[in-house]
């Protein structure tokens, strides 16, 4: 049986209605869990990761998740794997894809440096969800002490129009302020940041249930007044 028989022998209807309403303007979604597709994955990672990642055509969601998390599980030196992203990356169509994988590429905690200057190709991009790439990869991997402020700069750089960037970056700034609560407050205090995606960093750290009702309130006051943006 190849992958696609597979992966559709695993698909549920129900799951396929429930998950593409959480993935709008995506219409190949077969329907399959994301642990189905984590185990399938680790399975070519183990079998034959080079044969599938340089042939396999993908053209289904769930291909293309399978694609970038075998980049994440198989054995291989950094250029590989940078290789395989060049080719992955611009497939990525949702910040669902994006957000899974990016998770799944834990190599980078090895090659901080070269996965850093790596990811900048991506900041400058006018692909909404190259960006977003960049933008997930740095909350993921570069919120650290000797890091954050350097993720501040860049998500502050950032001006491209798009809702998943600006949610990218408002979802990273709410994770650094968890990990550095006075950080980040230095950096909500002086930033360029337009007022949606401000809010949104504003409101998710509000969300948080690691955030006192005391902070969540100062947090509150401090929001942006202007006119809402719909996407």
């Amino acid at each position: 049986m190849n992958l696609r028989e597979e992966l559709f022998q695993l698909a549920e209807e129900e799951y396929k209605k429930f998950h593409s309403g959480l993935c709008p303007n995506i219409d190949n979604i077969i329907g399959v869990r994301i642990p189905k597709l984590r185990e399938l994955a680790k399975k070519i990672a183990k079998e034959n990761p080079k044969e599938f990642l340089d042939t396999y055509k993908c053209e289904f969601y769930e291909e293309k998740m399978i694609y970038g998390l075998v980049i994440g599980y198989e054995k291989a030196d950094l250029a590989e794997r940078i290789a395989y992203l060049d080719k992955f990356v611009p497939m990525i169509d949702n910040w669902a894809i994006c957000d899974c994988c990016c998770s799944t590429f834990k190599f980078t905690n090895k090659h901080k440096k070269e996965m850093w200057e790596y990811l900048q190709k991506y900041v400058t991009s006018q692909n909404e969800f190259e960006v977003r790439f960049a933008v997930i990869m740095m909350m993921d991997y570069y919120l650290t002490e000797e890091d954050m402020d350097n993720v501040f700069a860049v998500y502050d750089s950032i001006h491209l129009d798009k809702y998943y960037v600006k949610m990218g970056i408002a979802w990273g700034i709410s994770m650094a302020f968890v990990k550095d609560e006075e950080r980040t407050i230095k950096f909500l205090e002086q930033n360029h940041l337009d007022d949606f995606t401000f809010n949104k960093a504003l409101q998710k750290i509000i969300e948080s249930n690691r955030v006192s009702k005391e902070v969540k309130e100062e947090m509150q006051s401090r929001k942006r007044k202007s006119s809402k943006k719909t996407y």
